[in-house]
C-alpha cells in the first residue's frame, strides 16, 4: 500500500492512500459473499440468492458503499500504523464518499484522502531573560485586627436595653409587613403584599449594610412599642427580579432592643476561639498566616505574569481533537465539583446548555493546552525532573490533611502530584532566569489581578485550620 504524507495546518497530517487492485476486488467480493448469506430476498432461500439477482435487487452502488466502508476503515488504520504516525483521536476522510463510489471499480487501484491529528510541534522563540511585571501583595497588620474583631462580634452577648430609642449597632427585634408602593393611577387599588415580606420577632442588627437600603435607617430612633411606616426602594440588583428597583412600604413595630456586650481581647478569649493559650500566640499565628498568604499571592502573580509573557514567545498549532479533549476534561472537573457540593449535575448540564458551555470553555482550553505544552517542552530541553521521593513526600502531606482517604485513587493522586511538582519546578526555573519587576497591588490591569487577594475577614478558626484538598479532589 502506497501512502503519501502531507503536513497540514492545525497539527494535521494529510494522507493519500493508494489501495491496490487486489484489495479493492477482494473486499468487494467478500461483501457480496456476506450479503448472499444474509440477504432476505422473496423467492429465494437465505444463502441461495444468485449473484446477478443480488446485484439487481440491492444495486451496484449500495454494494460498492458497503465495500468502501470496510475498505476505508481498514486501509486508514493500516496506513497510520505503516507510517508510524502518532495519531490523536480518529482519522477523518477527506475524499467525498460519493466521488469514491463513482470511482470505485473492483480490481482497479483506488486512491483515498484522509487526515489525522498529531501531537503539535512547539516552537519556542524565547523562554529565558523574559521581562515581566507582577503585583506585590503586602501583608496588612489590620487583617489580624479584623479577624479578631469579627470573632468578638460572633461571641457577643445580647443585653436588653430600656429607656432609650434605637441607635446604630443595636440589635432590634421587630414585627414587619411590606407592601409595594402604589403607582400613578393606583390610588384606589389594594396594596400588593410583598411575597415573603412579613415576619414576627425578626432580629436585625442596625448596621447600614443590613437588609434593604433604608429599612435599618428607619428603625434607628424608634422606641420599643412604637410602630412606624418605613419607605424603601429595592436595589436594581435585587435577587428577586420582580421586586428589583420597586418602591415599597414596610409597617414596622419595634418590640425589643438589645445591645452587644463584647468579650475582652485577652488570653481567655484566645483560648475560647483557638487552640492557643495566650492572645499573643494567637496574634503571632494569624500574622504568620497572613504574611504567608501575601507571599503566596505575590508568587502566584509572578507565575501568572511569567506564563502570560511566555505564551507571547511560542508558536504552536493545536489539533482540534486535543482542544475537544481538553474541553471534555474541564467540563468533567466542573461536574465533579458541582456533584461534591450536592448539586444535581443533570440539571446543570442540560442538552441545550452543554454546547454553550463547550463554546465558552474553548478559549480557556486552548490557553491551558498551550501552557502545558510549552512547559513540557522546556522541561524536556532542560532535563527538569521530579524524583519519586519528592512525589511520595507530597502525597503523604496531602493524605495527612485529607480525612476521606478511602475515596482517593492512590495511583491517580501520584500522577497529579508528579505533574504539579514538575510544573512548579519548571516555573521556578524560568522565574530564576527572568527579570521580574514587582509593582504595587492595583497597578496592573490584567487577568492575574481579577482573582481575589487573601481573605481578611475569615474567623480565626477558619484561618488557622483551612486545609488544601485540590490534589486529593482530582484523585477521586
Amino acid at each position: 500500500m502506497k501512502v503519501t504524507q502531507e503536513k497540514l495546518p492545525a497539527s494535521q497530517i494529510g494522507l493519500e492512500i493508494e489501495i491496490t487492485p487486489e484489495k479493492t476486488k477482494q473486499t468487494y467480493e467478500q461483501v457480496i459473499q456476506n450479503l448472499t448469506r444474509s440477504a432476505n430476498i422473496p423467492g429465494f432461500r437465505k444463502g441461495k440468492v444468485p449473484r446477478q439477482i443480488l446485484l439487481q435487487r440491492l444495486g451496484i452502488n449500495r454494494i460498492k458503499a458497503a465495500a468502501l466502508e470496510e475498505l476505508i476503515q481498514d486501509v486508514i488504520t493500516e496506513a497510520v500504523k505503516q507510517e508510524e504516525i502518532k495519531a490523536i483521536g480518529q482519522p477523518r476522510l477527506r475524499s467525498s464518499f460519493e466521488d469514491l463510489i463513482s470511482n470505485y471499480e473492483p480490481g482497479k487501484a483506488l486512491t483515498i484522502s484522509a487526515t489525522v491529528d498529531v501531537p503539535p510541534e512547539v516552537n519556542l522563540l524565547q523562554y529565558t531573560d523574559l521581562q515581566i511585571q507582577a503585583e506585590e501583595i503586602k501583608y496588612d497588620p489590620q487583617q489580624v485586627d479584623k479577624v479578631l474583631e469579627n470573632e468578638r462580634q460572633q461571641m457577643a452577648t445580647l443585653i436588653p436595653v430600656e429607656g432609650r430609642p434605637a441607635q446604630w449597632k443595636d440589635v432590634a427585634v421587630v414585627d414587619f409587613k411590606g407592601v409595594l408602593a402604589k403607582g400613578e393611577g393606583e390610588e384606589e387599588a389594594e396594596p400588593k403584599v410583598i411575597p415573603g415580606g412579613e415576619a414576627s420577632d425578626f432580629q436585625v442588627e442596625l448596621q447600614e449594610d443590613k437588609f434593604i437600603p433604608g429599612f435599618v435607617q428607619g428603625i434607628v430612633g424608634m422606641s420599643p412599642g412604637e410602630t412606624k411606616e418605613i419607605s424603601v426602594t429595592f436595589p436594581d440588583s435585587y435577587a428577586n427580579r420582580d421586586l428589583a428597583g420597586k418602591a415599597a412600604i414596610f409597617t414596622v413595630t419595634l418590640k425589643e432592643l438589645k445591645e452587644k456586650e463584647l468579650p475582652e481581647l485577652n488570653d481567655d478569649f484566645a483560648r475560647e476561639v483557638s487552640e492557643f493559650e495566650t492572645l499573643a500566640e494567637l496574634r503571632a499565628s494569624l500574622e504568620e498566616r497572613f504574611q504567608k498568604e501575601a507571599q503566596q499571592k505575590t508568587k502566584e502573580n509572578k507565575q501568572q505574569a511569567l506564563l502570560e509573557e511566555l505564551l507571547k514567545h511560542v508558536e504552536v498549532e493545536l489539533p482540534e481533537t486535543m482542544i475537544e479533549q481538553e474541553i471534555d476534561n474541564m467540563l468533567t472537573q466542573t461536574a465533579i465539583r458541582l456533584s461534591q457540593q450536592g448539586l444535581d449535575v443533570k440539571k446543570v448540564f442540560t442538552p441545550d446548555l452543554i454546547p454553550q458551555l463547550r463554546q465558552r470553555s474553548r478559549d480557556e482550553a486552548i490557553e491551558r493546552l498551550k501552557r502545558s505544552l510549552v512547559l513540557e517542552e522546556i522541561g524536556k530541553r532542560e532535563s527538569i525532573t521530579v524524583s519519586d521521593e519528592e512525589v511520595a513526600a507530597r502525597v503523604k502531606e496531602i493524605l495527612e490533611q485529607y480525612s476521606q482517604k478511602e475515596d482517593i485513587d492512590q495511583q491517580r493522586l501520584q500522577e497529579v502530584v508528579k505533574n504539579e511538582l514538575l510544573t512548579e519546578k519548571i516555573i521556578d526555573w524560568l522565574l530564576e532566569r527572568s527579570k521580574i519587576e514587582l509593582v504595587p497591588a492595583g497597578t496592573l490591569k490584567s487577568a492575574q489581578q481579577e482573582s481575589p487577594t487573601p481573605q481578611t475577614e475569615q474567623t480565626s478558626s477558619e484561618t488557622i485550620s483551612s486545609a488544601q484538598e485540590n490534589a486529593a479532589t482530582q484523585a477521586q
